[in-house]
């Protein structure tokens, strides 16, 4: 098994921890987040979509694609993300419980930028999965990063 196939398993597992902690300790949320996810986003969307990534914190984008088009990977579980700069390509992708993904948006960043929430005390400019839905639908095929094509199965017997 490779190393990101066991990403699932892991995320099940965890879950099922946060869970367990939510009944020992009621009222007391236990939500994976931070470091966790955006590392988990950025090596998920690195296997997928074959990124290399850049050296963890570095200023301005997770990744570079075989073209050398810098990416900014964002992942959640919630209902929004939220961005410091306006990135040259923008990736955001839905966190499940079941370690499973959505692909969010996948495009040029000036558009998200563009329509992002005002600064807050933080620096960043938070935008909606469904803002994010509707701008991807505007996305043409070719200014999308693409996925990684799944290995075809040899047919046995033939």
């Amino acid at each position: 098994m490779k190393d990101i196939d066991q990403i699932p398993t892991l995320i099940r597992a965890l879950y099922r921890t946060v869970a367990e902690l939510q009944i020992l300790f009621p009222g007391r949320p236990f939500t994976p987040d931070g470091h966790l996810v955006g590392s988990l986003g950025e090596v998920i969307a690195a296997h997928d979509y074959n990124l290399q990534l850049l050296p963890p914190s570095t200023e301005g984008h997770d990744a570079i694609t075989e073209d050398s088009k810098h990416v900014e990977i964002k992942i959640t579980q919630g209902t929004r993300v939220a961005l410091r700069h306006e990135p040259e390509h923008l990736l955001v992708l839905k966190l499940y419980d079941d370690g499973t993904t959505e692909e969010i948006y996948n495009g040029p960043g000036h558009e998200p930028w563009g329509q992002s929430g005002r600064i807050q005390k933080n620096g960043q400019r938070p935008i909606s999965l469904s803002k994010l839905k509707v701008l991807m639908r505007t996305v043409p095929e070719e200014n999308r990063i693409r996925k990684k094509l799944e290995q075809p199965v040899a047919n046995e017997g033939l």
